[in-house]
């Protein structure tokens, strides 16, 4: 090739090159970036390789290590290298699949012996070694033929079974290859493996080929990969704190709630500190909901199986639900609350005077997980939403869904999180029209829009129903959580047959918003453990006092005490126990309890109590009036 193409860099600059010039000579020359950090790029919006070659005009833009999709390159490459080091390392095994994930990677492997906390390690040393040597990855393109004979002739089945089952349509496949290592992989990858500098193997686990309970059991190497030593330290670092927070343990020591294979798999028993954790919690959502012109409604567990076929829930949805027969009549155990609330719009009839109507169900629901997804509060099989439907007409659309994200901004706020926010546009597998996805898109992203909120664009990752709006919190370690949730819906209202009557006497269909504000409750109380590392804002706290006596001759005042502090709504325990006051105090701080309360001979005399935070301030004699005007006053923007 001896002509020249026409290249458009970022920032509008613009060059001339010749024809057959490979993407990483064309942004050797960046002098504003580190060349070693550039790992990939774009061109005309396509992720390639650096040594990907250009031959017409295009648009190219970098794509470097620090930024999320350049990580992304750089963790699934290092999980190549990994699969290189299991197999030179371990004769026999087979590999499945290694994607990137959100906080690095992992690798699926055959391999029947299972692998050690001392293999992990010999394997990260053969890692080294493949990084040190600087070998390139090289990209060739086969037919699909070709490709099934070269995985077959090395044993690799569960390679052959993807091609294999790859459309028809589908001619050639990609397959990439460091030092002699081959994988199939549609790329892109970094230029060698000598980019790979900051990882570690973290730990093993079981996993079903391609996720499926019926199929062989893997085992599956989680690492994770940066580009820089101190990014990785710091993660380590976060790895570490987030162990010492993990709910399931803090659930246990506070004694919050239990999950007891005796009960089953994803189900949550509540002690009482725990229940009324979830207590304080729902009342607040009640009153907020009322205050915004919410009603609150009850629907039943189980609907008639008609109605999720109606819905399109039994087409789209039934893998996750759970069914029962009653009368030998088939019933769903609802996965969602909307059904119910269709009917109640649906019991009489509806003028445009009466919209929006907005129905509130603190809704239980049931949805079958597999097991192996299953992890304390954050995936469970029963859990409760935080759940509304609000149906109003089409005028009304934009002004619903911004004071739903005011509400979501609102909450998040009280509880103390940060957040972001993610647009999802409508899947592969859904329903309704064409001209109902395009209406209920355009409602949500220009409602984002007239918000002036920043948010990332989901492709494909909407409800079967309707496109969406994901509000994602973020914890204290900067782990995002998806709680909030607003989903635009034209189709069930069609379904179902919803109507009301308009200013001009005739019958129009209204439009339905499904929505929720901090998610499945189990799930926002396990983030709250784990943001809080258990130690809960005072309003939180289901005990937010202790009384601690130093003798049993001060029992009786104690008593009075505790008396009182329960009379003016402050949620107390006293512990009369005939044990020395540091004992108490040591435990009552392992219960993270915000205060405790000393009574000794001196409190007696006064009428008075000590009270000492959990962070061991000490406040000095108070009156018990005053103590409870200084928890109210703590509290009062939270009532």
């Amino acid at each position: 090739m001896d002509h020249q193409i026409h290249i458009t860099l970022p920032g509008g600059k613009e060059t001339e090159v010749a024809a057959g010039i490979s993407v990483g000579d064309v942004l050797s020359g960046r002098p504003e970036k580190d060349p070693g950090q550039t790992v990939a790029a774009k061109v005309n919006g396509r992720p390639v390789d650096l040594n990907h070659l250009l031959d017409s005009d295009a648009s190219v833009e970098p794509i470097d290590a620090v930024s999320p999709e350049g990580l992304s390159i750089l963790r699934h490459s290092t999980s190549h290298v990994m699969a290189q080091a299991v197999q030179q390392l371990f004769s026999g095994v087979q590999v499945a699949i290694g994607p990137s994930i959100e906080d690095g990677f992992y690798y699926d492997f055959e391999y029947a012996e299972g692998f050690t906390p001392q293999d992990l390690e010999r394997i990260e040393d053969r890692m080294r070694e493949i990084a040190a040597a600087d070998v390139p990855f090289e990209r060739r393109e086969v037919s699909r033929e070709e490709a099934v004979e070269i995985f077959r002739s090395k044993g690799e089945r569960y390679k052959v079974e993807l091609i294999s089952e790859l459309p028809a349509e589908v001619e050639t496949v990609s397959l990439y290859a460091q030092n002699g290592y081959i994988d199939l992989c549609r790329g892109p990858h970094i230029p060698s493996t000598g980019m790979i500098r900051a990882f570690k193997l973290l730990n093993v686990a079981g996993a079903y080929w391609r996720g499926d309970e019926n199929n062989r059991m893997l085992q599956r190497i989680y690492g994770t990969g940066f580009a820089t030593r101190e990014a990785l330290e710091e993660h380590l670092r976060l790895l570490e704190e987030a162990k010492k927070r993990d709910h399931r343990r803090l659930g246990r020591e506070l004694d919050l709630f239990q999950l007891n294979e005796e009960a089953g798999a994803g189900l949550v028993i509540w002690h009482p500190k725990g229940a009324l954790l979830r207590t304080i919690i729902e009342d607040w959502e009640r009153k907020e909901h009322l205050k915004r012109g919410y009603d609150i409604v009850v629907g039943p567990q189980i609907l008639k199986a008609d109605l999720w076929k109606r819905s399109g829930h039994f087409d789209h949805y039934r893998e996750n639900m759970y069914f029962t027969e009653v009368d030998g009549q088939s019933y769903g155990i609802k996965p969602m609350n909307c059904l119910s609330h269709m009917l109640i719009f649906k019991s009489r009839i509806r003028s445009y005077r009466d919209l929006p109507l907005r129905y509130f169900e603190l809704g239980t629901v049931h949805r079958h997980e597999k097991a192996g997804v299953l992890h304390g509060l954050m995936r469970v099989r029963q859990f409760t939403q935080d759940d509304a439907h609000i149906l109003c007409t089409p005028a009304q659309l934009n002004g619903e869904i911004r004071a739903i994200a005011d509400f979501v901004g609102y909450a998040m706020g009280i509880f103390g999180f940060e957040y972001e926010v993610e647009f999802s546009t409508r899947p592969e597998n859904s329903i309704g029209s064409d001209q109902d996805w395009e209406l209920a898109t355009a409602a949500l992203e220009g409602a984002l829009r007239d918000s002036g909120m920043t948010y990332e664009v989901n492709e494909g990752d909407g409800a079967f129903y309707g496109p969406k709006i994901d509000f994602k919190l973020k914890d204290a370690l900067k782990r995002k959580w998806q709680c909030a949730t607003i989903q635009c819906d034209f189709t069930l209202p069609e379904r179902f047959d919803l109507n009301y009557v308009g200013e001009d006497g005739e019958r129009h269909r209204p439009v339905m918003l499904h929505r929720v504000i901090l998610g499945a409750i189990e799930r926002f109380v396990g983030v709250l453990i784990e943001h809080y590392a258990g130690a809960f804002p005072l309003w939180l706290s289901p005990v937010q006092a202790v009384v601690l006596t130093v003798t049993d001759n001060q029992i009786p005042y104690g008593q009075e005490v505790r008396r009182r502090l329960a009379e003016a709504e402050i949620r107390v325990e006293g512990d009369f126990r005939n044990e020395k006051l540091g004992y108490k105090i040591r435990e009552a701080q392992m219960q993270k309890t915000p205060y405790m309360l000393v009574i000794g001979e001196r409190e007696v005399a006064s009428g008075q109590v000590s009270p000492r935070q959990r962070d061991g301030k000490n406040l000095g004699s108070i009156g018990v009036e005053a103590f409870v005007a200084l928890v109210r006053e703590q509290c009062k923007q939270f009532k």
